[in-house]
């Protein structure tokens, strides 16, 4: 009797302990954020930003692990299947929402298998050069182009990214063929560029800031309609190429049926870590725009861009190097 008495109790105190430790505030450990891209590249430095300040205000750390591979795929599917417990994460960029256009068949869905958080930040992207380079503007390159069809060639992030897109945007609206190059991100395309292995590049705007206050690069324009904040000297493409006019954003995802309290709480937290001064300059030194939406803004953003670049990309005919 006195063994059932002993063994009851121990069970409730479990119990207990159990009920704690649910009831404990998120976050009660560190939380893991994926970067699909490189070190050094446009998300990458968005999320070694935001971590900073958001653990300061957390008391608990953020490990960002960069897990590159497949244009985000990799890093994705590990997201999908993790736990919706909130300490794991991911911040993508827009290439998110058009990968289901470029792979044949994902590991995961695009849309059920995530809960969005908030969109955070938005960039032009940059069409670079070497600091030694002929070409001192767009009209340059759309004439060299021309001149030579298929003579020359960009780098960008991968197949279906951003840059990729800006680069095919640049190629329809001005009739030009140019060969897109596919890098498993921008860091590295933008060392090619440097080493003069390709005579252009595009890139979003936090991997293009480093580069061009080093004179390393040369920006012959911003993708927005408009001249960018950061390069209020670079013209827009849209001044030599009417109607031209995109961008890259970054926004932190979890795993799907997250709870919709726990969403709020992380999407409070980065939103209010974005409107920090501090993080405001920083990101506006970098190239970057801060937003900080609600996730359901940030679901729309996803669908907006997902309706709008699918017809696009399967009339390129592009897919997944």
């Amino acid at each position: 009797m006195a063994g059932w008495v002993w063994r009851t109790a121990i069970a409730a105190a479990a119990m207990v302990v159990a009920g704690l430790a649910s009831a404990q505030p998120f976050p009660a450990k560190a939380v893991h954020i994926l970067v699909p891209y490189p070190p050094g590249g446009g998300v990458d430095v968005l999320t070694r930003t935001l971590a900073e300040a958001v653990s300061k205000n957390w008391t608990q750390s953020i490990v960002v692990e960069n897990r590159p591979g497949a244009g985000g795929v990799i890093a994705s599917q590990a997201i999908a299947t993790s736990a919706p417990d909130g300490y794991n994460l991911i911040m993508v960029a827009s290439g998110h929402a058009t990968n289901p256009f470029l792979y044949p068949k994902l590991p995961y869905d695009t849309f059920r298998d995530f809960s969005p958080i908030s969109l955070l930040a938005s960039s032009p992207n940059v069409l670079l050069v070497r600091a030694d380079s002929p070409f001192k503007s767009v009209a340059d390159v759309i004439a060299a182009a021309k001149a030579k069809p298929g003579s020359l060639s960009f780098a960008h992030a991968g197949n279906g990214t951003s840059t990729h897109l800006a680069g095919e945007l640049l190629k329809s609206l001005a009739r030009i063929d140019l060969d897109a190059i596919p890098y498993k991100g921008g860091a590295p395309a933008i060392n090619d560029l440097l080493g003069g292995q390709i005579p252009l590049s595009f890139n979003n705007g936090p991997e293009s800031v480093g580069q061009l206050q080093a004179g390393t690069v040369r920006a012959l324009a911003v993708t927005t309609g408009s001249r960018a904040p950061f390069l209020p000297d670079v013209p827009s493409m849209s001044e030599t190429v009417p109607g031209y006019d995109t961008e890259v954003w970054w926004g932190l995802l979890g795993p799907g049926n997250m709870p919709a309290d726990l969403v709020a709480k992380i999407s409070h937290d980065f939103v209010a870590a974005v409107n920090t001064d501090a993080v405001k300059e920083r990101l506006g030194k970098l190239g970057a725009i801060p937003i900080g939406s609600t996730p359901d803004k940030f679901a729309a953003k996803i669908k907006a861009d997902y309706d709008k670049w699918g017809p696009i990309i399967k009339a390129a005919g592009m897919k997944a190097e």
